[in-house]
């Protein structure tokens, strides 16, 4: 059976959503996964729907959501339905609804120097099967600083600051470029890369979104294992295993 996904892509078209969307509904069908692609929030909608997915991409920038949308997008994750996205699409998606930041494992809040700034995403290496074979690479685009949940797996950092401002007098800082994380039995990946297109495109870039997306939708059969084994008792029988 073929696994199915959810695409929703909106928000404000300076991080070229539509764009940024096509290229992980094509990653996913060139996969063989049956691919929905929605620009409407009212795609999380149907909670049952969301339910019988493997996999949710959020593909939407400083929106507005209702909390029931937030809920329903929830209560799937916590079932198993994988959650990734990148960039502001994933973690700048509802800057008032904190459900939503706390299940996806962080927060946008600074870009310093804005786009245009070289800097190196640094591998975790040994960390994940996800970063295997991938090494430290030089990215020009915008360097998220982001508000961390420290449940987080994290997969690639980038040093701060590279450029000046205020929060240069601190200690530098790695900041999480890449994780992942659990939301009840459902696993969620995040990548702070894809400011536009043509970064998500980059092959480091691709390949790492590539295989989150993949791993994410992968713990649906996990999930449905864990969920007979803990019917009934919470989450205390959950697999403690990221991977």
């Amino acid at each position: 059976m073929m696994k199915k996904a959810l695409i929703v892509w909106g928000g404000w078209d300076g991080h070229e959503p539509e764009q940024v969307a096509g290229i992980f509904a094509e990653i996913l069908r060139e996969a063989q996964f049956e691919v929905e692609v929605a620009n409407t929030l009212e795609a999380f909608a149907d909670k049952e729907k969301l339910l019988g997915l493997d996999l949710i991409v959020p593909v939407w920038t400083m929106g507005e959501i209702a909390q029931e949308l937030v809920n329903n997008v929830s209560a799937a994750v916590q079932n198993g339905t994988g959650l990734a996205g990148c960039h502001g699409g994933m973690c700048d998606s509802f800057r008032t609804n904190v459900d939503w930041q706390f299940m996806t494992g962080g927060q946008w809040v600074a870009h310093p120097g804005n786009d245009g700034v070289q800097y190196t995403v640094e591998i975790c290496q040994g960390s994940s099967p996800l970063t295997a074979g991938i090494k430290d690479f030089e990215v020009t685009s915008e360097q998220y600083y982001l508000h961390i949940d420290p449940a987080v797996e994290v997969l690639a950092t980038t040093r701060f600051p590279v450029v000046q401002g205020p929060h240069a007098t601190n200690k530098a800082v790695d900041m999480p470029v890449v994780w992942t994380k659990r939301w009840g039995h459902g696993r969620v990946y995040y990548n702070s890369l894809g400011h536009h297109a043509d970064i998500v495109e980059l092959l480091p870039v691709k390949e790492l979104m590539r295989r989150g997306l993949l791993w994410a939708a992968e713990g649906k059969t996990e999930a449905a294992a864990n969920l007979e084994q803990t019917a009934g008792a919470g989450y205390s029988g959950m697999a403690d295993s990221q991977f």
